[in-house]
């Protein structure tokens, strides 16, 4: 599980329009469209062809629970790629995402100053760019650590510096342990 990713991808789930299916035959065939066919459906699940067929034809109607959560996860992943693309677009060009978190914060400073790291609970609005780069490296396949620093890089500057009206002077931040993350558009 990849907390910074699927955060990313709950906030962009919450501008849809419509509710993806809930069920696995209107899941199933949901999905044997976007693909074109119940073969490619099937390798993707891990499940015969047969299954897939019989899920279209609503004769299986319960899924086991593994495979109810890698068949909702793909209907997910791929359900309004428009409105997903806008939201995204609109976050990095104009709206900015704001990052909700409780986690382990300090920062590397000069020497005098108290930069022990202590837990935190932020509510913190970031620019466009920083979503910018946050969905360009998720898009990129970036790893969850990399997505922290991004993050990371993000609370420094509108959080501990205030946009360079303060903390001129700090170098870097630490952003571990986080307890609970959350994302919106």
């Amino acid at each position: 599980m990849s907390l910074f990713g699927d955060g990313l991808e709950k906030a962009v789930q919450k501008a849809f329009t419509r509710p993806a299916p809930k069920t696995a035959g209107p899941q199933m065939r949901y999905l044997v469209k976007q693909l074109g066919g119940t073969k490619p459906v099937a390798q993707m699940l891990r499940i015969s062809q047969r299954t897939v067929e019989r899920y279209v034809k609503d004769q299986i109607k319960k899924p086991r629970a593994d495979l109810a959560a890698r068949l909702e996860r793909e209907v997910k992943k791929r359900w309004q790629p428009q409105i997903r693309a806008r939201a995204r677009a609109k976050a990095a060009s104009t709206g900015g995402i704001v990052i909700d978190t409780r986690a382990r914060m300090g920062y590397t400073a000069p020497i005098g100053s108290t930069d022990q790291d202590r837990i935190r609970h932020l509510t913190v609005a970031l620019p466009p760019q920083y979503a910018a780069r946050l969905f360009d490296a998720q898009e990129a396949g970036a790893s969850d650590q990399e997505l922290q620093e991004i993050a990371a890089e993000g609370l420094k500057e509108v959080y501990f510096q205030d946009g360079g009206r303060r903390a001129g002077s700090l170098e870097e931040v630490r952003f571990t342990d986080v307890e609970h993350l959350e994302f919106d558009l």
